[in-house]
């Protein structure tokens, strides 16, 4: 009925502080690393900034929320009139809320968890590059 909420309320918030973080790091140098390779070249190499990252959830988040709105449309769940929801209309606001509360959050929380595994193997990831630079350094 509107479970699509939970997770387009969650994308309203990431991308605000979203935009906040992007501030905030303009005002930061970029992280860049310097690596000297064997045959004597110098490669710079940046780190995923966090707005990018929080960027791969606000996708997600908005992505999934269109597609569930689009699908609670085509099902005659949502009217292009207010007051839009047609459980509100009919009465069925319980239910609505009780969906929001179920579905709507577990939708959140794991499109979020699975941004987490996202950003874990990508910390993994870079400190794998860092090592194996090291490594090619001393080498």
């Amino acid at each position: 009925m509107a479970c699509f909420l939970v997770p387009a309320t969650e994308a309203v918030i990431t991308t605000v502080i979203t935009i906040a973080t992007k501030k905030k790091e303009s005002k930061e140098s970029d992280k860049t690393v310097s690596v000297s390779m064997p045959d004597g070249t110098v490669e710079e190499r940046k780190k995923i900034k966090f707005s990018t990252k929080l960027g791969w959830l606000n996708a997600m988040l908005w992505g999934g929320s269109a597609l569930l709105a689009f699908e609670h449309l085509w099902h005659g769940e949502i009217s292009p009139f207010f007051p839009f929801l047609t459980a509100v209309k009919t009465g069925e606001v319980a239910d609505m809320l009780k969906e929001m509360g179920s579905a709507g959050v577990t939708m959140a929380v794991l499109v979020t968890a699975v941004w987490g595994v996202m950003l874990i193997i990508s910390h993994v990831l870079e400190n794998k590059a860092a090592k194996e630079d090291t490594a090619k350094q001393e080498g």
